[in-house]
């Protein structure tokens, strides 16, 4: 799947996200706007960066005033993944009055919160520059959000994990846990996998030393994840794979560590701080009445 092609599948369906977002906030029963703003009464408006950062959600605002009133014209001034400046105006939008300010604080909050994911995934993806390591996101999201939230991830240069549970086999400690009750070890959890899941699907399984890495990387995974592992111990399991099969690396990742978890030799690293703690991009929407 091309670029693009992959960019377009994450927004899909981004039609009923921002119709349950409306309906939730209530915007075709804004009392305040009803009450004081004729419906003859048009507006336009600009979208402010009130800080600097990456860019993203720019589809999902146009969405959002495209189902409030077909009629109101929006006009993209950037284009998601770039980077733009505080003081600069990235759309802007013309309609009646009422659809501008009955969007306005839906779209915003999508804009805010993936722009604020795209922004803090280039972090990440700027601190690892010059390595092999990719950084990748995990499914710590809000719940609906998914698609938006891995397609900001994307904009901000990282890359997406599996999508759900359907997407890959991910053996976890829970998984493995459960097995050992039953006397099974990381060979044979491997095997089962590869015999039992769907033929070609990505078989990864979760380690927490060196000598698991090589047990699961020798039974025939795809890829071991290393879990809340120190550097050192990380050093040694990327030796005791010595190339077999690809590694990712997980557990309390930070932006001041990650650079050091790279230099490991790691083929990945997953980051839950992407999507579950980002901050907002600080983004206002400049309404004036339009005569």
């Amino acid at each position: 799947m091309s670029r693009m092609a992959r960019h377009d599948s994450l927004l899909r369906g981004v039609e009923a996200t921002v119709r349950r977002a409306l309906n939730e906030d209530a915007a075709f029963n804004d009392v305040t706007t009803s009450a004081l703003i004729e419906p003859s009464l048009r507006g336009s408006g600009g979208f402010l960066m009130k800080q600097s950062g990456i860019l993203a959600g720019l589809p999902v605002t146009e969405a959002v005033f495209r189902e409030v009133d077909p009629s109101v014209r929006f006009k993209a001034l950037a284009a998601d993944g770039q980077q733009v400046k505080r003081g600069q105006i990235i759309a802007t939008i013309e309609g009646p009055m009422a659809a501008l300010l009955g969007g306005e604080r839906v779209a915003l909050n999508f804009l805010q919160r993936l722009s604020g994911i795209a922004t803090e995934t280039r972090r990440y993806v700027q601190a690892v520059r010059g390595t092999k390591a990719k950084i990748l996101d995990t499914r710590k999201m809000a719940p609906g959000l998914r698609l938006l939230e891995k397609y900001a991830v994307r904009m901000g240069g990282g890359q997406n994990h599996r999508l759900n549970l359907s997407d890959q086999v991910l053996i976890k400690d829970n998984h493995i846990a459960a097995l050992r009750s039953y006397g099974v070890g990381l060979t044979e959890i491997v095997r089962q996998a590869k015999q039992r899941a769907p033929r070609g699907m990505i078989i990864e399984i979760e380690v927490t030393a060196a000598d698991e890495a090589r047990e699961a990387a020798t039974a025939g995974a795809d890829i071991v994840l290393l879990d809340n592992m120190t550097l050192a111990e990380m050093r040694r399991a990327v030796s005791a794979v010595a190339g077999r099969c690809r590694i990712e690396a997980s557990g309390g990742m930070t932006l001041p560590r990650v650079a050091q978890v790279a230099a490991t030799g790691v083929d990945y690293i997953s980051v839950g701080a992407l999507t579950h703690s980002a901050k907002a991009l600080d983004i206002s929407l400049e309404i004036e009445s339009k005569r």
